[in-house]
């Protein structure tokens, strides 16, 4: 019987978090029964067994940070015993959707955790980067995880070290100063990074510092919408249907927008712009540790009914940690709405590899001044963008605005 290592469960996962066992050690296992949960730097996800057996040992204790092919656990078949399966080859498991079982506790002590240096030199290691990238990554201490290549397929190559801070943009130079203010600005409370939180902090370092943002915004007039929500939700209550939010019409602005300006909808890939046909929206989702975008793919294609029951559905998914691979890869322009919050205007920072985002606003009543200069009150909404200057330009930008603009404006053409 196999050892089962650690599977990557995620494009950017390079360790997992093993958060519970969902069998005991004697027990026995089918394929397709869940062996463990493990979270990534994306969701928690379950981990089914791939062949029937009797569990032997577990390698690994629930809480463990796990890297890709580390061996977790030993199942052992019929008559088999751990000296006979030890020297068999490593097979990696599949994941799929199943039911728990009972956790347990690990029976054998783990080996100490790598330092943060020894992670980042094996995080280094799996990222495609050219020989000379390497050389002068290494030659710097730049951590090549934290950089979004530019060579073909998203290779890093050596401008991109070359434009990289030193150390990678990595915490390290700031520990002096946190040290420092240690002792004397009150009490502490030391939060441990998740990997999801370890994610953001070195993506949204990569695409501030390597990725040319530019920036602009339209204040638009929330009033027809607002009207129209009120009479499609007042027919939904009659008919025990569901409600309408104000993201599910800019939702579906947003990619309509997108379909009809489609330089948008694009991505830099070194020496080349990938226009994408598709436009799968990602939605920025607040969870506890931290920030998911799950994906609502052709959604230029749906009804205003169909986005929103999608976005409702994707929302519970990534709240409860249960996003399927598929449901957060893909993504060709992103909106990140903090009108929920009460936050009138922002400026996104891009989600890597993509080139474009939006920042929602919250509609707020505010002086407006009629055709007739007359002022009266009206419902005002701020969009914000910020996009990558290497693929998008400053027109096609505000043609996309504008065209956002309109059907915000005039909410009816969503419903043809």
């Amino acid at each position: 019987m196999p050892v089962v290592t650690m599977p990557k469960l995620s494009d950017t996962m390079v360790e997992g978090t093993l958060t519970r066992w969902c069998k005991a050690v004697g027990d026995k296992i089918e394929t397709g029964e869940v062996l463990a949960e493990v979270e990534t730097d994306k969701a928690t996800m379950e981990m089914e067994a791939f062949d029937d057996g009797t569990i032997s040992e577990f390698y690994v204790k629930p809480g463990q940070v796990v890297k890709i092919g580390d061996r977790i656990a030993l199942i052992l078949a019929e008559g088999e015993t751990a000296g006979s399966a030890a020297d068999a080859p490593e097979e990696k498991p599949t994941t799929s959707a199943a039911k728990p079982g009972r956790p347990t506790a690990a029976r054998v002590a783990l080996p100490k955790a790598p330092s943060p240096t020894a992670r980042a030199v094996a995080s280094s290691a799996r990222v495609k980067a050219s020989p000379l990238a390497r050389k002068i990554a290494a030659a710097r201490g730049i951590n090549l995880a934290t950089l979004v290549g530019t060579g073909p397929s998203g290779r890093i190559v050596k401008r991109d070290v070359e434009n990289a801070p030193m150390g990678g943009g990595s915490a390290v130079s700031s520990q002096p100063l946190i040290r420092a203010m240690r002792g004397i600005a009150g009490e502490e409370k030391v939060i441990p990074l998740t990997g999801m939180r370890k994610t953001i902090a070195e993506r949204l370092l990569a695409s501030k510092t390597q990725i040319p943002h530019f920036y602009l915004s339209v204040t638009v007039d929330g009033g027809p919408l607002m009207e129209l929500r009120k009479e499609l939700n007042a027919m939904a209550e009659k008919n025990a249907g569901e409600k309408l939010t104000i993201n599910d019409f800019i939702l579906l602005a947003a990619a309509r927008a997108a379909a009809e300006v489609p330089k948008i909808n694009a991505a830099f890939d070194g020496d080349a712009i990938v226009e994408f046909s598709e436009v799968n929206l990602g939605v920025a989702v607040a969870i506890e540790d931290g920030l998911i975008t799950p994906v609502i793919r052709k959604a230029n294609l749906l009804s205003l009914r169909e986005i929103s029951a999608q976005m409702k559905e994707l929302a519970i998914k990534a709240r409860d940690k249960k996003l399927k691979p598929e449901e957060y890869q893909g993504g060709t322009i992103t909106l990140s709405s903090l009108g929920g919050f009460g936050i009138e205007d922002f400026l996104p920072i891009i989600n890597p590899p993509q080139s474009f985002i939006l920042g929602i606003g919250a509609i707020t009543k505010q002086p407006v001044v009629t055709e007739h200069d007359l002022v009266t009150v009206g419902h005002r909404l701020v969009i914000s963008a910020s996009g990558d200057h290497r693929v998008i330009d400053g027109a096609v930008a505000a043609g996309y605005m504008n065209a956002l603009r309109r059907l915000v404006e005039k909410p009816a053409l969503l419903l043809m």
